[in-house]
């Protein structure tokens, strides 16, 4: 029996393994026949490369790509079903755009609709699966580049190039369409390097460096900002390292997406900056794309503002207010070492350093007191009060557990009240879109399996995600995951939104709070069919039994999902 000769499926393979890829996350199509082909003949022949994971929805399979490239820096690829499948997954793609996630999003199409005598697409791709322009163009405003692929010789070089964009800084999603036609097309390997391409990322500027370092050693009160820095484990102590010498207060930005600092350190000081302006003389800003807002906030006249990240301005943001006096955009971590290795090496006399630490420390463990006691305030509410669930995640989870977070209201407490203290321990989505926090939590177990993951999620966050084709991935890659639901029956954040605009109008005066109101099941019974474990919660105390009762389901290998009832009354906006 003849071997057939390489094609394009053999082509992508063959540049995922250039790229390092070690993930083929796909919503599959019927266009990939030459990838499952060349996936089949890998597998019989035992080569390496990439091991494939099926998701049904392409929601899901971004989303998952996405968290695993989070947790390990490492890009996957992504397949999607020509124009219609990338629709399905543009809002994890935008999310992945907005937050600089690299992706290798492929997606397929065809170029001769039936015409070519031989080869017969199926009439489908005449009627209902081509786009005017390719499927690529479809993407152009929600990913960093996109474009087609016009000859099976040109494959393989263009699928390598499109992830050399996508890692290169600014990092994001690119798209890549590849033609049916093509990828049935005859291909040999070409001279190629055998292992993937070191990066080297930009460094800082020494001279800068030094006139930081400078300014830093000497100002009176010093304060972090920081949004993102946590992206890299190294960005996570290189952060700690420099707050350490100087004693200086670290905020971690409004919605933190990172674990930036460890939240009991005692210069951790909580996510508003607005406290922190009027006698703050040095702003180190890391990894913020909006530091300043509301923008009537800003930082004090006389003071220093230092922009530091590796691509501050964001061309994808439409408004953006920075008020820099210096921007160093270099790699966070190395720029973070260099300045702490400027002050150790020229012997800068430290000012007021002592006394920062202890009044940061003071302050910090009064912030702790004060959340105990409102901790205990809310421990036998009924409804269950949010600060108590925190709480009781807080007494249940082990420390090394991951937390993945797609709630609105109820993200402030959590910040608040529930402690990560190791890097990559937390995660958030981007982008404003809902449907998100459970494909990144599949991803994020896919990298780092030997630790727990918890979703945090509202009831309105969860109901916007693929629940059954989330459940079945879980179930098929061996990836638990402990889901708890912030259940307070409604979009709490829309009636807060119109209270805020309609302060003793209608709506109010009758309750009759239009878009408001969820009338869901009760969520732990949907669980059920794919073997996980289910549990409602009403009673504050049976909290922390039905946690556990989560947490052993997800060490013996079964997702788990805790539905707890919350207040209704949306919490106040800070």
């Amino acid at each position: 029996m003849n071997e057939r000769p390489l094609d394009g499926g053999e082509a992508l393979l063959a540049a995922f393994r250039r790229l390092g890829i070690e993930y083929v996350i796909s919503s599959p199509g019927s266009e990939w026949s030459p990838v499952w082909e060349a996936l089949a003949r890998q597998k019989v022949e035992g080569k390496n490369g990439p091991k494939y994971i099926g998701c049904w929805h392409e929601t899901t399979a971004v989303a998952m790509g996405m968290g695993y490239t989070n947790a390990t820096e490492k890009m996957v690829a992504v397949l999607l079903h020509t124009g219609v499948g990338l629709l399905q997954g543009s809002l994890p793609i935008r999310s992945a755009y907005m937050a600089q996630v690299p992706l290798l999003i492929c997606v397929g199409e065809s170029t001769s609709y039936g015409a070519d005598p031989h080869f017969d697409p199926g009439s489908h791709w005449l009627t209902d699966l081509t786009e005017v322009g390719g499927p690529a163009r479809l993407g152009e405003s929600i990913s960093k580049w996109s474009a087609t692929v016009g000859s099976s010789w040109t494959l393989y070089g263009s699928a390598v190039r499109a992830g050399e964009i996508s890692k290169s800084v600014p990092q994001g999603p690119v798209i890549l369409s590849l033609p049916m036609e093509v990828m049935q097309g005859s291909w040999s390997l070409p001279s190629q390097r055998p292992e993937p391409p070191q990066i080297s990322r930009h460094q800082p500027d020494s001279k800068t460096i030094g006139q930081i370092a400078n300014i830093l050693s000497k100002s009176r009160s010093p304060v972090i900002l920081t949004e993102a820095c946590g992206r890299s484990e190294e960005g996570f102590a290189r952060l700690i390292e420099l707050a350490e010498i100087l004693s200086i207060p670290v905020i971690e930005k409004g919605s933190p997406l990172y674990a930036n600092f460890p939240k009991d350190h005692p210069l951790h000081m909580g996510y508003d900056i607005a406290p922190f302006l009027d006698e703050t003389d040095f702003f180190l800003v890391i990894s913020c794309r909006a530091p300043w807002y509301p923008l009537t906030i800003s930082p004090p006249k006389g003071s220093t503002v230092v922009i530091l990240d590796e691509n501050p301005i964001r061309p994808q943001l439409v408004y953006q207010s920075l008020q820099a006096d210096i921007f160093v955009e270099a790699n966070v971590a190395s720029s973070l070492s260099a300045i702490v290795d400027a002050i150790r090496s020229n012997g800068i006399e430290l000012s007021g350093t002592r006394e920062r630490k202890t009044r940061w420390e003071s302050q910090h463990y009064a912030m702790q007191e004060a959340r105990s006691k409102k901790v205990q305030s809310h421990s036998s509410e009924k409804p269950i009060n949010a600060t108590w669930l925190c709480a009781s995640i807080n007494e249940v989870m082990p420390s090394d557990a991951i937390y993945v977070e797609e709630t609105i209201v109820h993200s402030g407490t959590i910040f608040e009240h529930i402690r990560w203290n190791q890097p990559r321990s937390f995660f958030h989505p981007v982008g404003g879109g809902l449907g998100l926090g459970l494909g990144l939590a599949l991803g994020t177990k896919l990298a780092i399996p030997e630790r727990p993951v918890v979703c945090l999620i509202g009831d309105g966050a969860f109901l916007y995600n693929p629940i059954i084709p989330f459940f079945g991935a879980s179930r098929e890659y061996d990836l638990p995951i402990l889901v708890i639901i912030f259940n307070n029956t409604g979009y709490a954040s829309m009636k807060r939104a119109h209270l805020r605009s309609y302060p003793g109008g209608m709506a109010e005066r009758s309750d009759i709070f239009y878009g408001s109101k969820i009338l869901g099941p009760n969520y732990s019974d949907l669980i059920r069919p794919f073997g996980g474990y289910g549990e409602r919660v009403e009673e504050p105390e049976q909290l922390k039994g039905a946690l556990q009762n989560g947490l052993d389901a997800v060490r013996g290998g079964r997702s788990a999902l805790i539905d707890v009832l919350l207040s209704t009354s949306p919490p106040k906006a800070k």
